[in-house]
């Protein structure tokens, strides 16, 4: 069944169960039932529930919308093209946001409300509105003052201590090196926006890098 409060219906269930709750997305897909997978992920207290939650976060979460970007597997499923379009968003403002909610899952509210509240789809607005309702102490955009998720920001990789003064991207487009004032060079992975690698040694600024073709 199909929950209209998830914050009180895992109120008082145990820490196990809790865990099993948060990771059903998958198990909701492998058998069909893409109607309640569509409504947690749309659900803002699931999303609240699963980055607060230490065996998950923001990573997790993220993963679990993959399925909205498998043209061959939504072909093979029968689904409303409106909520897709839907999670689409949602999954694009919490993918910016990462770097943000990673270090302060308190933002979420702000984070989504300040990219999502142009969008008028009844899916969006339901999870705006749940924002509205929140008892959670939270900061509330009342205008859309983030970059929008349609827009070309894909991620934000954050690690340098100081200003990135290059970067450039293996031949293979998998990874990107970067240079900064803080005299390392990190090497980042572009599909997770993981950190790999930080070379240092340096004594003063970097203020160039290339990478060889081979």
């Amino acid at each position: 069944m199909i929950m209209s409060n998830f914050r009180i219906w895992i109120a008082d269930k145990t820490p196990e169960r809790v865990e099993r709750i948060l990771g059903i997305p998958f198990r909701f897909l492998e058998t069909n039932q893409i109607d309640k997978l569509c409504h947690h992920l749309g659900d803002y207290e699931f999303i609240e529930a699963k980055i607060s939650h230490p065996k998950f976060g923001i990573k997790a979460l993220i993963k679990d919308y993959k399925f909205i970007n498998d043209e061959k597997l939504l072909n093979n499923l029968q689904y409303n093209y409106q909520t897709i379009e839907s999670l689409k968003l949602i999954q694009r403002a919490l993918q910016i946001s990462e770097h943000i909610l990673i270090d302060d899952t308190t933002q979420l509210a702000g984070q989504l409300s300040g990219r999502l509240l142009n969008f008028d789809t009844p899916e969006i607005q339901k999870l705006l509105r749940q924002i509205q309702r929140s008892e959670t102490t939270c900061l509330r955009s009342l205008r859309n003052s983030l970059i929008s998720p349609d827009e070309s920001l894909i991620s934000t990789l954050t690690g340098h201590s100081g200003g990135v003064n290059a970067v450039a991207i293996t031949p293979d487009g998998k990874r990107v090196v970067s240079a900064s004032s803080d005299s390392t060079v990190k090497v980042w992975d572009l599909n997770t926006g993981a950190e790999i690698l930080t070379f240092k040694g340096h004594s003063y600024p970097v203020i160039a890098v290339s990478i060889s073709p081979n």
